[in-house]
């Protein structure tokens, strides 16, 4: 899939492994009414996943400007090309390219902001990767058709893809079809762009909208291939390792039924059809599905590679006595043998090899770990006259993470690239919140709006610039 051989002379890591970092649209872009863009999701969700929509745009939603990469992507670019990046994973808003999402015609003003983003990219010598669907669902297409419930979004989905491969096609080699595909079954209006409230909806509803969405990845991935040969198509997981919070059988059975509703996405994206235990789980449950004879050929459409992100593991139990985990976004019991971050998400290093290793050998299809990495409330400060941010903590985090991808990668999984999540600071997806701070680049911008917005180098700049620098070979 990629150039990189494994050369144990040279580390851990294979020659032409791609490092970089990742990030979405909605959540850098801001000029969220500009250059003919239409309103997304986005757009009513101020508070991110802790507050019901609001009817429209408030005033109180960073997103409208969130870091400003629409006016300042050369500037940030250039950044990332400072810190060695060969591989740079972003979204496409759905909505600069068709405002309302069932339009005639693309926007041809989004299409150029893209096109210069690429042109940048290019400049620099980083490689592209596309999320073609990052959370981003056009409003219209939520509000007017039920967003993914409606088999009539598989054809929009098309229709913008078609778009985007005819016109980037020569430029772009990976392409994610929906990020986190799994994620639907936990936050519909996010994922999926479902309006109705996830209380009433049920499991058939949001397994439905998911198999719509799988048919729709398909399609494109045969489209993909007719129009651009030579690219690589892959599916995008959201990896959640489960173990059992005990070795009883009973706590072994269940964290297995756990792991099956991550599993099931990937199996469908590389098998080409649905895992006998997803079968069982509908019969079980009396979840009928409308799958025409067309979509199950659709699905044999598999994808080229898996990509997925990874921020924590769980546990589970057949005890419904064990207390429930108030921190873990994914639910699942907290292990006590872990440490949490300062928003409970449970951090555990080795569970990233764990899902590596699972995955590799479960599809035998190439890796790209697409996000990882830490929220945390920065504080910006001088040394020296210069601004910066002692992120000593972000440091430990990522080396830890990424020691485990070279044991992963000892292994013999095939791993073709790391991006990390948030490599410049974003609004957060699940709060909102700017000092939920992620990135390499602090971005002077506070939760109440105010700030500068401009950019300033925290100290796990410099320790990702020595890893990319060295292929790995700093990491203790």
């Amino acid at each position: 899939m990629s150039n990189a051989t494994f050369t144990p002379a040279t580390g851990a890591f294979p020659q032409g492994f791609l490092w970089g970092g990742a990030t979405a649209a909605n959540q850098i872009e801001g000029a969220y009414a500009t250059g003919g863009k239409g309103l997304s999701i986005q757009d009513v969700m101020p508070k991110g996943i802790t507050e019901r929509p609001t009817e429209g745009p408030t005033a109180d939603n960073l997103k409208q400007v969130a870091i400003d990469f629409y006016n300042r992507y050369e500037e940030d670019i250039a950044l990332f090309a400072e810190m060695g990046f060969k591989v740079y994973r972003f979204s496409i808003a759905w909505s600069r390219i068709f405002p309302n999402g069932d339009d005639a015609e693309p926007n041809e003003e989004g299409l150029a902001f893209y096109a210069r983003v690429l042109d940048q990219l290019e400049k620099h010598g980083i490689e592209p990767m596309v999320t073609i669907s990052h959370y981003e669902t056009p409003l219209n297409l939520a509000r007017t058709y039920g967003g993914w419930t409606n088999r009539a979004m598989i054809a929009f989905y098309e229709r913008y893809c078609e778009v985007l491969f005819e016109r980037f096609g020569s430029r772009v080699k990976y392409w994610l079809t929906f990020n986190e595909i799994n994620s639907v079954l936990h936050e519909p209006f996010l994922s999926g762009g479902i309006p109705t409230p996830k209380d009433e909806l049920t499991e058939t509803d949001l397994y439905q909208a998911i198999h719509h969405e799988l048919v729709a990845s398909a399609r494109v991935t045969k489209l993909a291939r007719t129009i651009m040969p030579e690219a690589k198509i892959g599916c995008m997981i959201l990896a959640l390792p489960v173990y059992p919070l005990t070795p009883h059988p009973d706590d072994v059975v269940k964290s297995m039924d756990t792991a099956h509703g991550s599993y099931a996405f990937g199996d469908i994206h590389c098998r080409g059809a649905y895992p006998g235990y997803l079968l069982r789980y509908f019969r079980d449950n009396g979840i009928e599905l409308d799958i025409t004879e067309q979509d199950t050929a659709d699905l044999t459409n598999t994808v080229d590679f898996v990509s997925f992100s990874y921020y924590m593991s769980i546990c589970d139990t057949a005890d419904p006595a064990a207390e429930q985990g108030p921190g873990n976004i994914m639910g699942g019991v907290p292990n006590p043998t872990l440490e949490a971050s300062e928003w409970g998400w449970q951090i555990d290093p080795q569970g990233l090899r764990v899902v590596m290793n699972d995955y590799w050998e479960r599809w035998q299809k190439p890796l790209f770990i697409v996000e990882n990495g830490i929220g945390a409330k920065d504080v910006l400060v001088e040394l020296d006259g210069v601004k910066t941010v002692e992120d000593h903590y972000r440091i430990q985090y990522m080396n830890d993470h990424l020691v485990q991808v070279r044991e992963a990668i000892a292994d013999g999984v095939d791993v073709t690239g790391y991006t990390s999540w948030g490599c410049i600071d974003v609004v957060s997806a699940s709060t909102a919140q700017m000092s939920k701070r992620y990135g390499f680049i602090y971005v002077d911008r506070n939760d109440d709006g105010s700030g500068t917005l401009e950019r300033h180098r925290k100290k796990s700049f410099d320790w990702y610039q020595n890893v990319i620098a060295s292929n790995g070979a700093t990491l203790s």
